[in-house]
């Protein structure tokens, strides 16, 4: 996949005027099961950004202690999730 794939797709998601347009085009693009891991990573970075432990967590969301591991890294090191969440 080159950058200008990526790029495509990044400016083609930020198209998107309403939930029922994300609906629609997620539910075109990706599996009920993708959506659902995509969801459960959105809702444990939620948490653990309001100080939730790993523990509170993993009884609110159906997540594997990899995947939380996973998102509690990306919060750390990253932007994206901290950028995001704190938009709503």
């Amino acid at each position: 996949m080159s950058r200008e794939d990526l790029v495509n797709l990044y400016e083609t998601i930020i198209k998107i005027e309403t939930i029922e347009e994300c609906e629609e085009f997620l539910n075109d693009l990706l599996t009920f099961k993708e959506i659902n891991a995509i969801s459960q990573r959105l809702k444990a970075a939620e948490l653990l950004l309001k100080n939730y432990t790993y523990d509170e967590v993993m009884k609110n969301v159906s997540i594997s202690s990899a995947t939380l591991s996973r998102v509690s890294r990306c919060i750390q090191q990253g932007s994206g999730y901290k950028k995001i969440i704190n938009k709503k």
